[in-house]
């Protein structure tokens, strides 16, 4: 078992065994590997992300519930929920956002659940009054500064589906600058302009 998070473009693998997913980044002279959990290490995985020739970490231990709250002790959580939202052309739904293409999401409110909070979130940015929510699809972690405050942002991703007839009308205040109904064959220069975990859910979609 392992879950990815992302530091900025560097992924970093939670695991309890290091399966075909995980071996080859081990053998990466730019990946960091730690197999031995205490405050230390958390300490040196963390510091070793931030340096520049680093590009990747794996984390081994085998009680993997032990490990993931671990580190997770070390950041303010904050829960998200988003979906991709496909019409019945089968384009995806992309938003532009300061500078990046991404997918409707955002953080849930307090007891939501996020199935509800990710539909709220995606007719709140882009104006969509039917979206029908289809399948989980994806959980994505990703970390950033907030002040003096560690995130770590945890965002479920659900399938849904909408007609391509309505308006589509960016959220303004959330700095959405335009919405594009995407076709698959043109997915991959929208992606290349967007997050790593964003690609991720985009794949969990592509070959489920």
């Amino acid at each position: 078992m392992y879950i990815k998070i992302f530091f900025d473009n560097k992924p970093l693998f939670l695991c309890d065994a290091l399966d075909e997913v995980l071996q080859p980044y081990v053998h990466q002279d730019d990946c960091v590997f730690i197999d031995e959990l205490n405050t230390h290490t958390i300490k040196t995985m963390l510091h070793e992300l931030e340096q520049p020739k680093v590009k990747a970490g794996v984390f081994l231990h085998p009680n993997f519930e032990e490990l993931k709250s671990s580190f997770f002790k070390k950041f303010t959580l904050l829960k998200a929920a988003g979906g991709l939202v496909k019409n019945e052309n089968n384009e995806v739904l992309f938003i532009f956002r300061r500078g990046k293409w991404d997918l409707p999401k955002g953080h849930l409110e307090k007891n939501e659940k996020p199935e509800k909070g990710a539909l709220r979130e995606v007719k709140e940015e882009t104006g969509l009054k039917k979206v029908k929510l289809s399948l989980p699809l994806a959980t994505t972690f990703h970390t950033y500064h907030e002040g003096t405050r560690f995130i770590l942002k945890e965002t479920r991703w659900f399938l849904m589906e909408a007609t391509s007839k309505q308006a589509l009308i960016p959220q303004a205040e959330e700095e959405i600058s335009d919405i594009k109904w995407v076709k698959q064959s043109g997915m991959k220069e929208y992606l290349e302009l967007s997050f790593p975990s964003i690609r991720d859910v985009s794949e969990a979609w592509l070959f489920e």
